[in-house]
């Protein structure tokens, strides 16, 4: 499975019979998926369709789904009212022998108001029902495009993750490979700092001072925290790799790099394990603010 962004746009338009239509889709982030419709009256049927078909596409994401339908050229027919002709016909009968008995013609028929009405014709249930059909494949063709932009963008930022992962293991190679995490410095750090105590007292128990030095350079290695940082970019990768909406996966992932980069700047004793503990920092909120983007 692909990665995909939740940001993305597509336009599907065309025709069914009289009908002009046209789906505009636009998808930005969302913690869920939030689908906000606009369709025009009198096409609240396809709703539950558009919805479905809409949540069986996408699992995360706000989505916009409007819906434009305009009609090309009216047609127009001409409906008689049986009752007012009736009447009129009754009329003529009620006057026979008092008035002219010529036979009524159409233009006089048409003169008489109320005897045919003009008006747009309309659609019957079956071209109702094409129309409606058109305009669903035509949102599934939306879906399609929207989910192919998606993609793409998704590949992008693939790219992007993974040169930071690859960042993210440099720097922690760095911290494990730094001379001051060597026994020898840690040994000779932690005697000297002993030293500097036991100078001009003999009030301090030198063993247990020893003691709690030796508890202090535990408290303070690293290693630990290496081993989680590279645990975390192998699981990072194994994500990417899978595809698929894993954003949520990955957020949680950057919160986990974050918290092992606090501690090691703050348990850092070395400029050079500081100063790498921060880029860290930076490029893990690199990294968090585009994992964001993905589903």
């Amino acid at each position: 499975m692909t990665l995909q962004s939740m940001t993305g746009f597509a336009r599907v338009e065309g025709t069914s019979g009289r009908t002009r239509w046209a789906w505009e889709l636009r998808s930005v982030n969302g913690k869920g998926l939030d689908l906000r419709l606009r369709l025009p009256p009198g096409f609240e049927a396809i709703e539950a369709d558009v919805r479905r078909l809409a949540g069986e596409a996408f699992s995360r994401g706000n989505l916009q789904i409007g819906l434009a339908v305009s009609v090309s050229e009216a047609q127009i027919e001409a409906v008689v009212n049986q009752g007012a002709l009736a009447a009129v016909l009754a009329l003529r009968d009620q006057l026979a022998g008092m008035v002219d008995p010529a036979p009524l013609k159409l233009d006089t028929l048409l003169s008489v108001r109320g005897i045919v009405d003009f008006r747009e014709a309309e659609e019957s249930e079956t071209e109702r029902a094409a129309r409606d059909g058109d305009i669903r494949a035509g949102f599934v063709e939306a879906i399609r495009c929207l989910a192919e932009m998606r993609a793409k963008e998704g590949t992008a930022l693939a790219g992007v993750l993974l040169g930071q992962v690859a960042r993210i293991e440099t720097l922690t190679d760095v911290v494990e490979a730094d001379p001051s995490r060597s026994v020898a410095a840690i040994a000779e750090r932690l005697s000297a700092q002993v030293a500097l105590l036991m100078q001009g007292t003999t009030a301090l128990d030198r063993d247990r001072l020893h003691q709690e030095a030796a508890l202090i350079a535990t408290k303070a290695d690293l290693r630990e925290e290496i081993d989680r940082l590279k645990a975390h970019v192998a699981a990072a990768r194994e994500l990417l790799a899978q595809g698929g909406p894993v954003g949520r996966k990955l957020d949680f992932l950057a919160q986990e790099f974050n918290r092992e980069s606090n501690t090691i700047c703050s348990k850092s004793n070395a400029a050079a394990v500081t100063a790498a503990g921060i880029e860290l920092k930076v490029v893990i909120d690199q990294f968090r603010e585009q994992v964001q983007n993905l589903e």
